[in-house]
């Protein structure tokens, strides 16, 4: 089982061109759309997060349980759900501003234990910024890791949501510590001011940078490697990240290398296999419009076309 902790909301994305263009409702959220890709690629997860009990609220768990994702560790509230507008430019990349106040993943409680059979633990995005529920979230993060349980983090900047940025920059290294797989796009990395070097050291067994058109690459203990994005014509890049992250942690389970020993010890062969994958995964995400992750069967019908 591999759990996604984090928020849940809806992107409001423009169906046409020009500034008050209608707004189409998509279900979504970082951690959403990474629990979403798990049970479409097949494995076994659970969400465990706070959403609302309006319409929006109701609709994003049936995606989840639609996909196959246990909503058993989702609880409920009467605040409204979070709203990201999304722009989405030329090049199909996307912009983010949010209606957070008052809404009701904020009001996340920390659960006290995971699913049994739990193996993983995956964190990021808006989640670890907004409070009280980022607190209650990075004690779920730090209390997995000393269970043993192996950790990944995306940290998914939003910088318009974030009020001290030197702040937050010191509260991403406190969490590196309990960190088993740290993945970041290079637009992150670059606001966050650090290097994969400085990351890996601190803890995590790998460091995984996406290169949006230009692929993935992975640092290890055991060296830096590399593999080509996959091209596709992009409809947007929504919900590409979170499918890299479902996409690393579901190879990483094939390989039985959900610990921090076992995915510091594969060597370059089994690396490139699984940034193959998570480029491909990602690939199909941007050839649709808004978060739709590959299901398995689509994934190996375009992995038997290259």
């Amino acid at each position: 089982m591999i759990v996604v902790a984090g928020e849940a909301l809806i992107d409001l994305v423009q169906d046409a061109a020009g500034p008050l263009a209608p707004l189409a409702p998509r279900l979504g959220g970082g951690p959403y759309n990474t629990a979403v890709a798990l049970g479409r690629l097949g494995s076994p997860a659970a969400f465990c997060s706070r959403v609302s009990s309006d319409v929006f609220g109701q609709a994003l768990l049936d995606g989840l349980r639609t996909a196959g994702v246990d909503v058993s560790y989702v609880q409920r509230g009467a605040e409204p759900t979070t709203l990201a507008v999304a722009s989405v430019g030329e090049d199909g990349s996307a912009g983010y501003s949010f209606y957070v106040e008052g809404t009701a993943d904020r009001l996340f409680s920390a659960p006290e234990s995971l699913p049994v059979g739990t193996r993983a633990v995956s964190f990021g995005t808006c989640s670890l910024v907004l409070e009280p529920g980022a607190s209650a979230y990075e004690r779920l993060l730090r209390a997995a890791a000393e269970q043993g349980v192996f950790t990944a983090l995306d940290p998914n900047i939003r910088a318009v949501l974030i009020p001290d940025a030197d702040a937050y920059r010191a509260r991403f290294r406190s969490w590196l510590p309990c960190t088993g797989l740290l993945k970041l796009s290079q637009e992150d990395a670059d606001w966050l001011g650090g290097t994969p070097k400085e990351w890996l050291a601190a803890g995590p067994a790998a460091v995984v940078v996406t290169h949006g058109a230009d692929g993935l690459t992975v640092l290890t203990r055991g060296g830096e490697f590399a593999v080509p994005g996959e091209r596709v014509e992009v409809v947007d890049t929504i919900g590409a990240g979170d499918t890299v992250n479902a996409a690393l942690l579901h190879r990483l389970a094939a390989l039985d290398a959900l610990s921090v020993d076992a995915a510091a010890a594969l060597d370059e062969t089994a690396w490139r296999d699984v940034l193959t994958y998570a480029a491909r995964a990602a690939a199909l995400t941007c050839s649709r419009p808004g978060a739709q992750p590959p299901y398995a069967r689509e994934l190996e019908e375009y992995a038997g076309r290259r």
